[in-house]
């Protein structure tokens, strides 16, 4: 049986030296490579395909929730563990819906990263076991708001976040190499698809969402 064929993601690199050690020290696997931003991993995830990513959640250029949503799209055989800091449910309920198979957090024993490993490898889903039991009931009572916000297309809801930090449609455009028409119309439907009317609402549900606390 050949190696699980790992690939991590994380931008800090002290961290990304630390979980390629671990990985390559444990029997039957092997790191074929590492990225310190969400928009090089997914070239080289799409490129390489292994067998499994762990991704970082807060990375530049491209975070980790949305550079899952492209790997899920681009190359779904390829299984997106997460790796965060981050413990609210609007994270982990993200995550999944954007195609994660797992979620463990940084503050985990190495023991439980290998374990998540090999178990969404197996073709489980594997969520930490130190998330509360009432983050997950929490997580299970949103599955509804899942599904609506699964409507909207991962470039529309990064226009979202982008609108929530403060940037305008030019500086958008210019940050996301479209045109300043393709972010409107990316904008206008993302707002009406969510319900949102106002810049107000945006930041209100980017706050719901957690993405203003990613960086």
């Amino acid at each position: 049986m050949s190696d699980l064929r790992v690939f991590v993601a994380d931008d800090h690199a002290i961290l990304r030296e630390g979980v390629k050690k671990l990985i390559a020290e444990e029997s039957g696997m092997e790191v074929v490579g590492e990225a310190e931003d969400g928009r090089t991993a997914c070239e080289r995830v799409c490129r390489l395909r292994p067998d499994v990513v762990v991704m970082d959640v807060s990375m530049p250029l491209l975070n980790g929730i949305y550079a899952t949503e492209l790997l899920s799209q681009e190359c779904p055989e390829v299984k997106v563990l997460a790796l965060t800091i981050h413990e609210q449910v609007g994270y982990l309920r993200r995550l999944l819906a954007a195609g994660a198979k797992g979620y463990v957090r940084k503050r985990a024993a190495p023991e439980e990263l290998i374990r998540a490993i090999r178990a969404i490898a197996a073709g489980h889903l594997y969520i930490d076991p130190g998330i509360s039991g009432e983050a997950m009931g929490s997580l299970r009572a949103g599955s509804s708001a899942g599904r609506a916000r699964g409507d909207s297309t991962p470039r529309e809801r990064e226009v979202l976040r982008l609108i929530a930090e403060g940037y305008s449609n030019k500086e958008m455009a210019a940050r996301l190499g479209l045109s300043v028409k393709t972010v409107e119309t990316h904008k206008g439907r993302a707002m009406k698809k969510l319900g949102l009317n106002s810049r107000a609402e945006v930041v209100r549900y980017a706050s719901q969402e957690g993405w203003l606390r990613e960086n």
